[in-house]
C-alpha cells in the first residue's frame, strides 16, 4: 500500500506542476482520499462529443499500479464501449492489456481516445454499437451529439 501510495503522490504532483500541459483533461484528487480521483475531460474535436465535458471517477486499487485503477463514466455519454446506465467503461488498458506504465493522466488520454474511435464490436451499449455496425453513422452521431448537449454542456442562462 505505501508503494502505491507514493506512486499516487508523484502523478498527484506531476498533474499540478503540469496542469497547463493538456488542457483537455483535469485530474482531481481527494483531500480525505488518496485513492479517489476525479477527472474532466474534453470531447475530442471532430466527434460529437466535442464541446462537452465529461466526468470521470477513479477508484484507484491499494495494489495499484500493479492493477489497473476502476474508471466510469458520471457524465451520461452515447457511446458503444460505455454502459449507458452504470458509466462502466470497456476498455482494454483497464482489464487485461492494464501495465503498471499507465498512469491516470495516460488513463484519461485513452478514453478520449476511444470517444473518438469507438470499438462497436465490443458494445456495453448495445443500442450505440448497432446503429454503427449497421452502418448508420448519421444515427449514432445524432444520438451521441443530443446526450453531449443534454449532459455534457454547461447550461446556459
Amino acid at each position: 500500500m505505501q508503494a502505491s501510495k507514493a506512486r499516487l503522490f508523484k502523478e498527484y504532483h506531476e498533474v499540478q506542476r503540469e496542469k497547463t500541459v493538456d488542457p483537455d483533461i483535469q485530474l482531481v484528487c481527494d483531500e480525505s482520499n488518496i485513492f479517489k480521483w476525479t477527472a474532466f475531460i474534453k470531447g475530442p474535436s471532430e466527434t460529437p462529443y466535442e464541446g462537452g465535458v465529461f466526468q470521470l471517477a477513479f477508484s484507484v486499487p491499494e495494489q495499484y499500479p500493479l492493477q489497473p485503477p476502476q474508471v466510469r463514466f458520471l457524465t451520461k455519454i452515447f457511446h458503444p464501449n460505455v454502459h449507458f446506465k452504470t458509466g462502466e467503461i470497456c476498455l482494454d488498458i483497464l482489464k487485461n492489456a492494464w501495465s503498471p506504465a499507465w498512469t491516470l493522466q495516460s488513463v484519461c488520454r485513452a478514453i478520449i481516445a476511444l470517444m473518438a474511435h469507438p470499438e462497436p464490436d465490443s458494445p456495453l451499449n448495445c443500442d450505440s454499437g448497432n446503429l454503427l455496425r449497421s452502418g448508420d453513422v448519421r444515427g449514432y452521431q445524432s444520438m451521441a451529439r443530443m446526450y453531449t448537449r443534454l449532459a455534457a454542456m454547461p447550461k446556459k442562462g
